[in-house]
């Protein structure tokens, strides 16, 4: 269940990050870290779930505020995601588990990712737009908060 819901999560993230970046002319790829794809597996068969098995790059010439929504687009695509997940996480069974990890991943991979440190998203968003920044952030914390109350 984990693994549909990470990995689900993570392609789409990835895929809406190269989408944005072709439309605004970039050559994009997704290039693979088998280092964090083996830290991934063993993560998993610890008991618990990190993936970061790589990520898409792109080049060529746009502004900031292009940078800002190619990487915004990633966790809007995760909250995204929590939305579509939510109506899942009510249905009994497996389908509702199904549904509850999907919200619980992907709200706080948009969280995760919107931290402005390093590579991840929250660094170049800030950089373009602060509003955008602390809007995406906020939501997505408050997303994350929620879904460990109401799922945890």
């Amino acid at each position: 269940m984990s693994l549909l819901a990470v990995g689900t999560g993570f392609l789409l993230h990835e895929l809406a990050h190269k989408i944005t970046a072709v439309r605004f002319g970039q050559v994009a790829g997704f290039r693979a870290s088998y280092p964090m794809l083996g830290f991934a597996i063993a993560s998993g068969l610890a008991g618990f779930l990190f993936a970061a098995p790589g990520a898409v790059y792109h080049r060529g010439r746009i502004g900031v505020r292009e940078r800002g929504l190619v990487a915004v687009a990633g966790p809007v695509t995760n909250l995204g995601l929590v939305v579509a997940f939510a109506p899942l996480a009510l249905a009994p069974g497996l389908a509702g588990e199904i549904g509850r990890w999907g919200v619980l991943v992907n709200a706080f991979l948009a969280a995760f990712n919107m931290l402005p440190a390093g590579p991840l998203d929250g660094k170049t968003v800030l950089a373009w737009s602060k509003p955008v920044f602390g809007l995406v952030l906020a939501v997505a914390v408050a997303a994350t908060g929620a879904a460990v109350l109401a799922f945890v």
